[in-house]
């Protein structure tokens, strides 16, 4: 079962059951997805659905985004809203793949570099394209940045 198919009956259940926190955080789920088709229909080949792997992508920056502004509502003392926003959070992270350990990212950023056949940090975005491939919504690539250009340097 897709991804999109499993967003579409969680919003079913989320309607009958009367849960309106989730009901909303998964229409802005399904929001994303549309305006990530919109904006790609540009050109040749326009009218293509969104894949699985580009909705993981969606979904994590959106969790990022929730997780930036929780934060900030805590350090503005507004903690319903920051409670709001981590619930978001929850909601989203449930169609996410498990996220790795620090020591399964190293074994992961290693073997990556192996295949890529990296050398020097010049081959960094060749690295980070292998890891984007194969770990796309298990790793924050923000913070394996970093680990893949001391692994290179």
């Amino acid at each position: 079962m897709s991804l999109r198919e499993r967003l579409q009956i969680a919003l079913k259940d989320a309607m009958k059951a009367k849960e309106a926190e989730r009901l909303s955080t998964l229409r802005l789920i399904n929001a994303a997805i549309k305006d990530r088709e919109i904006a790609g229909r540009g050109g040749e080949g326009g009218d293509q659905e969104v894949g699985d792997p580009e909705i993981l992508a969606i979904m994590g920056k959106m969790v990022k985004q929730r997780q930036e502004s929780a934060r900030a509502y805590e350090e503005g003392g507004r903690l319903e809203l920051a409670e709001k926003e981590l619930n978001e959070v929850r909601v989203i992270e449930e169609f996410l793949p498990r996220q790795l350990s620090l020591d399964e990212i190293e074994v992961a950023v290693k073997a990556a570099i192996a295949e890529a056949g990296a050398t020097s940090i010049r081959d960094m975005g060749r690295v980070m394209a292998v890891l984007k491939g194969k770990h796309t919504g298990q790793m924050d690539f923000g913070a394996v940045g970093p680990k893949v250009k001391d692994l290179l340097g």
